[in-house]
């Protein structure tokens, strides 16, 4: 007897649930800035824990995405709680440059890795193709909806120190990653997911793709590097402004409660999953990553202009939103060229883009700002790469087989 669709909103809420621990990631904002208020860090150091934590939860993505593929995703999952929290914990012990990129770096990127890679797969392959933009985007979601609730949370733990501030949240996030993992699996073999009855979306669903590309055949396609060129771009704009809002805010706009920013932020970078992963499905990815880099680029362009509590609200809106439309808009993507049976390691590839990006650009940012005591040119390179990334968009097609979306939506 076939399993209920049932199990694959269980497993697309546990997967949700999961990501909602590890946007631990976003919460280094209120972090960094306790490190450069309290203890005297320089922008630049207190960007680099950070920045190797996104590059090392990028580039595990690749092994665990296989791993994904190989073992099933509850013990990926479970590996991905005890490494999260096991580098919070141990960061905590020691305050200290070094000690951190090893235990928030190294330990907690490899550990956002493995629990980021098994989720979404997962979970999509519950779904038929007419709904893959929308249930990436609810799954990732948590990712980016985490600093609603671990913004306050950090800003509240740090009046009794940044250690304990480690060592509480290491507890807290191990737990519930562990817990959320064991509701992970994939359907059985002969497992085929409910189709819509009639109309356009039918037709997207009858045509699938016809070919399960491995990863060797996938880094072979342009359209491959096409993406992975953007989306490294996108996300270098992104985790920029996510990473140095607290202090964008300080500087600006004479802004102290940095923390409520990021929170907000957050809002707009869950609500830019679901809502992209949703128009994806019905515009085509194509036409959504063309308005979200364009949006892009307008508020990067003015971003040197949020000087009041309310622009700098309204330019912080924007980014996390458009942020966000990334990471629901590239795997259903991958997913769509390239096919799920190989999902967990085909992304994985893609999302190492995200890695270079996050590494390049607040890194970018913080020397600007310690250099210059302002972002301004900051804004000024992001928002002409995301430029550049709309016009290579534009030449972006599906690798041989038309996406059905693709096909009928792309603009002419």
């Amino acid at each position: 007897m076939q399993p209920s669709q049932t199990k694959g909103w269980i497993v697309t809420s546990a997967g949700l649930g999961i990501n909602l621990c590890l946007g631990v990631l976003y919460s280094w904002s209120v972090i960094k800035f306790a490190l450069t208020e309290q203890l005297g860090w320089t922008n630049t150091a207190a960007s680099v824990p950070y920045t190797v934590a996104i590059l090392v939860f990028a580039f595990v993505m690749v092994p665990a995405g296989r791993l994904t593929d190989k073992w099933g995703p509850r013990i990926v999952a479970t590996l991905g709680g005890i490494f999260t929290g096991g580098g919070m914990i141990l960061a905590g012990l020691k305050v200290d440059l070094t000690v951190l990129i090893i235990t928030f770096g190294l330990l907690l990127g490899a550990g956002i890795g493995l629990g980021y890679a098994a989720p979404t797969p997962s979970a999509v392959k519950w779904f038929g193709p007419h709904k893959r933009g929308l249930i990436a985007g609810l799954v990732v979601a948590g990712f980016g909806l985490a600093s609603v609730y671990i913004a306050p949370l950090t800003n509240y733990l740090l009046n009794f120190g940044i250690s304990k501030t480690f060592i509480i949240e290491g507890i807290i996030f191990a737990a519930a990653v562990i817990l959320f993992a064991q509701f992970l699996s994939f359907p059985p073999k002969d497992y085929k997911p409910v189709m819509p009855a009639s109309g356009k979306n039918r037709a997207m669903s009858e045509n699938l793709v016809k070919h399960e590309y491995e990863w060797s055949e996938m880094i072979k396609t342009t359209t491959f590097y096409i993406m992975w060129i953007t989306f490294a771009l996108g996300a270098g704009t992104g985790l920029m402004i996510i990473g140095h809002l607290a202090s964008i805010a300080k500087f600006q706009a004479g802004v102290s409660y940095g923390f409520i920013l990021v929170a907000l932020l957050a809002i707009a970078n869950a609500g830019g999953r679901v809502i992209s992963g949703w128009l994806s499905d019905i515009l085509g990815s194509v036409n959504t990553l063309l308005i979200v880099f364009l949006l892009q680029a307008v508020n990067m362009f003015l971003f040197a202009k949020y000087t009041t509590s309310v622009t700098i609200i309204t330019g912080a809106l924007v980014a996390g939103y458009c942020y966000g439309a990334l990471l629901a808009l590239y795997p259903a993507l991958t997913y769509s060229y390239y096919g799920t049976k190989h999902a967990g390691v085909n992304y994985g590839l893609v999302f190492t883009a995200w890695g270079i990006g996050g590494f390049i650009g607040p890194l970018i940012a913080g020397k600007v700002a310690d250099i210059t005591g302002v972002y301004n040119n900051a804004y000024l390179i992001t928002g002409i790469v995301c430029i550049i990334s709309a016009l290579l968009i534009k030449r972006m097609s599906a690798p041989g087989i038309p996406d059905p979306v693709i096909t009928s939506y792309d603009l002419q």
